[in-house]
């Protein structure tokens, strides 16, 4: 058996391109150089840690979150999907912005994007807050996360956004049968 689908190497939101990493920018973020069309201040160290996550022309690599012609952030999966404890595939997501782009609606936007394109290949998606992080959080409660499976070894709190229902499948309530 074959795994779902894999999203686009590419996704387009209303103001942002979302594209995986290449090589050459993986192993630059990898090092900690910069290149002119990425912000000052990126990338950051998170950023160096989802590069060690890179895998090449991979859909389910980190990508950049960019805005016009600038790099200001990333997001990504860590790494494909794997069947969760009721099989349906499912995988982590992050994602972190340079200080001075948030506040405008891009990190949701750019997690909005990514969750329609793993939504569109069947795959649920999870992500990992700290419990102090509002502006995460918040950012989560807007792209659906309404799950809470509790808190990871590192006390970060583990949402999840259920796959939406296929238009024409019925859905149930607690009455059916």
């Amino acid at each position: 058996m074959s795994g779902p689908a894999a999203p686009p190497l590419e996704i387009r939101t209303e103001r942002l391109l979302l594209p995986v990493w290449s090589p050459g920018e993986a192993a630059d973020i990898a090092a900690g150089r910069r290149r002119p069309e990425w912000h000052a201040d990126y990338p950051q160290a998170d950023d160096r840690d989802a590069a060690t996550l890179y895998v090449p022309h991979s859909a389910w690599s980190p990508r950049h979150v960019v805005r016009g012609t600038t790099v200001l952030g990333s997001i990504g999966c860590f790494g494909p999907p794997a069947p969760a404890a009721d099989d349906v595939p499912e995988v982590e997501v992050g994602f972190g912005l340079v200080a001075q782009a948030r506040g405008w609606g891009f990190a949701s936007e750019a997690l909005a994007g990514l969750v329609a394109a793993l939504d569109g290949v069947g795959v649920r998606v999870r992500a990992a807050v700290r419990p102090d992080n509002r502006a995460s959080l918040r950012v989560l409660a807007r792209c659906g996360f309404t799950g809470l499976r509790g808190s990871d070894e590192d006390g970060r709190l583990v949402m999840v956004r259920p796959l939406p229902v296929p238009p024409g499948l019925p859905v149930s309530s607690a009455g059916d049968s």
